[in-house]
C-alpha cells in the first residue's frame, strides 16, 4: 500500500502543478496519501495547498513568491550599485568640461616692446568649456586638480628682409617658465614656433602666455598667434 500511495503522489506531481483533477482520481490520490505513513515527497511543494485547499491552488505559490522577492531584492541592489558608481564618477570628473582656444586679434602692427615682461593678451576667444579662461587676464586658471595639456604658438612678421625678428615667447605655470620659442636674427623677415606640453595642475594654477620684456610679435593678420588646453583627466586631491 505504501508503494502504491509514493507511486500516486509523484505521478500526480508529475503531471501538473496546479492541476485540476477529476474527483474520483483526485479522491483515491488523497486517500492514498492520508495512508501514506512515511514522509510526503512534495519536492518543494506545498502540501497542505496540494492535498487540502486543491481546486484554483497553484502549488508552488510560495516557491514562486520567493524567487520573486529575490529578484526585487537584487534588482534593488542593482540599481543601488549603480547609482553609486555614477556618484562616485561625478565625484572624480566634478562634471566638469574643460577645454578652450583663443588667439591674438589680427593686427598689422606690433605687441610690445615692453620694459617688462607681458602676459600675451589672447582675446578673441574660440571655445571656452568651463570658463578657465579669462581673456581679460589672457590666463587659464584650473578648476580642479588634473592633468592638463597646453599648447602655443608664437608667429611674428617683420615685414621686410633686414629688420630684426627679435621675440621670446614662453608657457608660465604660476611663476614658473615651462617651455619658451624664440627667434633673433635679421635674415627672416616672419617665422614661427609652437610648444605643446602636459601638466599636473592643482585646482588654482594659473597657466598664461608671456612676452619676454624687449621682445615684440609683428603683423600677425590672420590669428596665427594662438593659445589653448584642455583637461586630459582630473585627478583626486590628497
Amino acid at each position: 500500500m505504501k508503494t502504491a500511495a509514493a507511486l500516486a503522489v509523484c505521478l500526480w506531481g508529475a503531471l501538473s502543478l496546479c492541476v485540476s483533477a477529476q474527483s474520483s482520481t483526485w479522491s483515491l490520490m488523497q486517500e492514498a496519501a492520508v495512508s501514506w505513513t512515511g514522509d510526503l515527497p512534495c519536492a518543494g511543494w506545498d502540501c497542505k495547498c496540494a492535498f487540502s485547499r486543491q481546486r484554483g491552488c497553484c502549488c508552488v505559490a510560495s516557491r514562486y513568491n520567493a524567487l520573486e522577492e529575490s529578484l526585487f531584492t537584487k534588482f534593488g541592489d542593482l540599481f543601488t550599485a549603480l547609482g553609486k558608481l555614477k556618484a562616485d564618477i561625478n565625484e572624480v570628473t566634478g562634471d566638469v568640461k574643460v577645454a578652450f582656444t583663443a588667439a591674438m586679434d589680427s593686427s598689422a602692427g606690433c605687441y610690445g616692446p615692453f620694459t617688462s615682461s607681458m602676459p600675451i593678451p589672447y582675446n578673441t576667444v574660440l571655445i571656452n568649456q568651463g570658463q578657465g579662461y579669462n581673456p581679460a587676464l589672457g590666463a587659464f586658471t584650473a578648476p580642479r586638480t588634473g592633468l592638463y595639456s597646453f599648447s602655443f604658438s608664437a608667429y611674428s612678421n617683420v615685414g621686410a628682409a633686414g629688420n630684426r625678428l627679435y621675440h621670446q615667447v614662453s608657457l608660465i605655470r604660476n611663476s614658473d617658465v615651462v617651455a619658451s620659442v624664440w627667434e633673433d636674427n635679421r635674415e627672416d623677415s616672419e617665422d614661427s614656433g609652437s610648444q605643446t606640453v602636459l601638466l599636473p595642475l592643482a585646482a588654482g594654477d594659473q597657466v598664461y602666455i608671456r612676452l619676454l620684456s624687449g621682445r615684440q610679435l609683428c603683423g600677425d593678420t590672420n590669428q596665427h598667434n594662438t593659445f589653448s588646453g584642455f583637461l586630459v583627466y582630473p585627478t583626486l586631491q590628497n
